[in-house]
């Protein structure tokens, strides 16, 4: 079995796991509770301690870029009033990280293994061990 960069960011995108494709990301009912292992592959999602900060660094860029600068834009414009702008940049600063959290985590599992395919077990040859490097 060898995984491609595309069906890497595929999987990234629907939320499954970047080896098996198992649709196990998150525990189920759980909502925004990340499973540790794949339960289909066992393939480690939580790599390390402090690991969801790019995650949350990415899903806190998408909400300035994506909805709180449109908002300051419209405002600055005249477009909506200073009260509207700031009750629709308060329930954005809350509403956007809430609906964009599991995404957000997918895609920074997805960025990691973009970066080092060779890290999956689906795509380790018996002569290459992980933490190895194929240029040395």
């Amino acid at each position: 079995m060898h995984v491609t960069r595309s069906q890497i960011i595929g999987r990234g995108l629907t939320l499954r796991c970047p080896n098996c494709g198992a649709r196990a990301l998150f525990k189920e009912g759980a909502g925004f509770r990340i499973n540790r292992a794949c339960p289909a592959c066992d393939l480690k999602l939580e790599r390390d301690e402090g690991g969801f900060l790019g995650a949350m660094s990415l899903n806190y860029g998408v909400t300035i870029v994506c909805f709180l600068i449109p908002v300051l834009s419209l405002y600055l414009a005249g477009i909506v009033s200073g009260r509207t702008a700031s009750i629709m940049a308060g329930i954005g600063a809350v509403g956007v990280p809430i609906v964009f959290y599991r995404l957000s985590r997918s895609l920074w599992l997805m960025n990691y293994y973009l970066v080092f395919p060779h890290h999956l077990p689906a795509n380790r040859t018996s002569e290459s061990q992980p933490g190895q490097d194929e240029n040395t």
